[in-house]
């Protein structure tokens, strides 16, 4: 059997930015003023991209999946805690407030399926303050509208690099 290493393109289904150029900069623009929130109340960066991500990795956005797995490790996460983003629950590499966070992002991100219970609002705010929590679900609500555009739009894809 023989492999290959060609990597298949994934097409664009609509130049979303150039179509709505103004609606997508007022995207760009509540995504500032979440991560001004999220500076105001002091939320770690690292923390922010594997929220980032995990919303990514449950809307199927193969665009951030791509850009805040690498964003995280920017921000000085390991590749380990990375790759364990998507088991969180059984992993033991997450903090206490990791993982109300997590909660939050999937529950926000499933919104459909959980309408966000009570419980896990009280989770996140044993570990976070208010002005936290509400920070949190503004970064986790932009998330998910720009998840929202990449996977219904496919309009941005990720580059693949050659492992060297």
């Amino acid at each position: 059997m023989t492999t290959t290493t060609t990597c298949i393109p994934v097409r664009s289904r609509l130049d979303f930015d150039a179509i709505v150029p103004t609606f997508s900069r007022a995207v760009s623009d509540l995504d500032d003023a979440a991560t001004a929130e999220l500076d105001r109340a002091g939320i770690p960066h690292s923390l922010r991209e594997i929220i980032r991500l995990r919303a990514s990795q449950l809307n199927g956005c193969a665009y951030c999946v791509d850009l805040h797995s690498k964003a995280a490790r920017d921000a000085g996460d390991t590749e380990q805690r990375l790759h364990a983003v998507a088991i969180w629950r059984d992993s033991s590499f997450f903090t206490a407030a990791e993982r109300a966070a997590l909660e939050l992002t999937e529950a926000i991100t499933r919104l459909s399926e959980t309408h966000v219970p009570e419980n896990v609002i009280t989770g996140a705010l044993i570990e976070f303050s208010e002005d936290e929590v509400a920070a949190l679900i503004s970064l986790i609500v932009v998330i998910n509208l720009w998840n929202g555009i990449g996977v219904s739009t496919r309009c941005w894809t990720p580059a693949h690099r050659s492992a060297s």
